[in-house]
């Protein structure tokens, strides 16, 4: 079992849309004249307008409407909680099941890379406004991309040797495609974007920049501090998602992997550790599986692949020899009488991640977390703005987008207002 799923790391686990089946779904859709789908996407995707594209057969047109209001279309038509916005919204929920606007936007963005639609422009005249993005996590890219469209220049630094940030090094690429992040990506550089790869921004390289923005992420693991937590073995979730990713097939998840957590990132891990050869992979959750964030549909796909759910249970220690792991005791979390040992040489801790220190690229305020203090405007001083997972504390990919588009344009009114033009 573990060889033959050894080879499906980097394959898409889930099918999208034929031709075909993109007609037949756009053909359910009601048509609504005020589409509470498009209400119920936080960066205004506009499903209601790209599946009336879809509808009649305008396949560019659906890809332009996605593209002009999400430059992360593709990567948020994979790893998007279309069942808590857009599709909770759709009008068909009270006929029979809502539209499966997540495939669409798929299908669409799919058909705009086979094609080599060109959906996006940028004014060949430049404005004198110069904008530096830190980080190239989606927050960066949008914020990017909006100032891009309206006629700055943009340069992104980004320390690692990709930009997408958790898209490139916190997802399982089964359920995000690295083609698809790049693909995305592309679009942004088709803007005239700069990027500075493996760099490291510092106060100095910003400073010749009329206006920075910071969307850093979050890239600090939160293990928690219990017996044996420095053990070899023991994992953030950060930690193993972004070394899987670098090493791929070169990477050793551990025969006996135990996950800790209940949200996508724990079912990112505990595929990542099955697809990647483990023997025998557990998710440990200290609450129900209706408390969990993940939806039903990936604690399915988990169950599929063999990988077992524990409920009510939370790590207490974790016990090891010669500084290796060998086993984790929990307690639980409702019945403190219970107790259970779990065999495990990795030990992945899935319960959130925590800001890197800031200090030497700019001058900020920031709480006890590290979380960056910003204005209703994004601002966070000066002329720095910031937005995305370093401000809402870890949030999904699409609310990421959305709070880089706001902080985009309050850039612009910012740069205006100086009267950098």
């Amino acid at each position: 079992m573990s060889k033959i799923m050894k080879g499906k790391y980097t394959t898409e686990a889930v099918a999208g849309f034929t031709h075909r089946t993109a007609l037949e779904e756009a053909a359910r859709c009601l048509l609504c004249h005020d589409a509470p789908c498009s209400k119920g996407c936080p960066a205004g995707t506009d499903p209601a307008k790209f599946i009336r594209s879809i509808r009649f057969r305008n396949v560019k047109g659906a890809a332009e409407t996605i593209r002009e209001n999400n430059i992360m279309g593709g990567s948020c038509a994979r790893v998007c909680p279309y069942d808590r916005l857009c599709e909770e919204a759709c009008s068909r929920c009270g006929i029979d099941k809502p539209i499966q606007i997540g495939k669409l936007q798929r299908y669409a963005i799919e058909q705009e890379k086979l094609f080599g639609m060109k959906t996006l422009s940028a004014p060949e005249e430049k404005k004198a406004g110069k904008v530096a993005c830190v980080g190239a996590g989606p927050a960066s890219l949008a914020c990017a991309a909006e100032l891009a469209k309206a006629g700055y220049k943009v340069t992104v630094f980004e320390r690692e040797a990709k930009a997408g940030g958790a898209c490139s090094y916190g997802i399982v690429p089964a359920r995000l495609p690295q083609a698809v992040v790049d693909w995305d990506v592309a679009q942004v550089k088709g803007l005239g974007v700069k990027f500075k790869f493996n760099t490291e921004a510092k106060s100095a390289d910003l400073e010749g920049f009329d206006a920075v923005f910071l969307g850093v992420g979050l890239w600090s693991g939160n293990v928690p501090k219990i017996e044996g937590a420095d053990l070899k073995g023991v994992y953030s979730a950060i930690e193993y998602l972004s070394e899987a990713r670098k090493l791929k097939t070169k990477f050793d998840p551990g025969k006996r992997v135990v996950v800790v957590g209940g949200g996508d990132t724990a079912v990112d891990c505990a595929v990542t550790a099955k697809l990647l050869g483990a023997e025998d992979v557990r998710v440990l959750y200290r609450r129900t599986i209706g408390e969990a964030p993940a939806s039903i549909d990936e604690f399915h796909y988990l169950l599929s692949m063999g990988i077992g759910i524990t409920t009510g249970m939370a790590p207490a220690a974790a016990k090891g020899t010669d500084t290796k792991l060998t086993t984790v005791e929990a307690e639980g979390f409702y019945d403190k009488k219970a107790w259970m040992t779990l065999s495990c040489d990795s030990l992945v801790f899935a319960t959130g991640q925590k800001a890197e220190e800031l200090a030497d690229v700019a001058p900020l305020e920031v709480n006890d977390n590290g979380i960056i203090k910003v204005k209703k405007n994004g601002s966070a001083g000066d002329k720095y703005f910031a937005a995305g997972d370093i401000v809402n504390g870890g949030k999904t990919v699409v609310e990421a987008v959305a709070a880089g588009k706001e902080a985009a344009a309050s850039i612009i009114k910012f740069l205006e207002k100086k009267g950098v033009k």
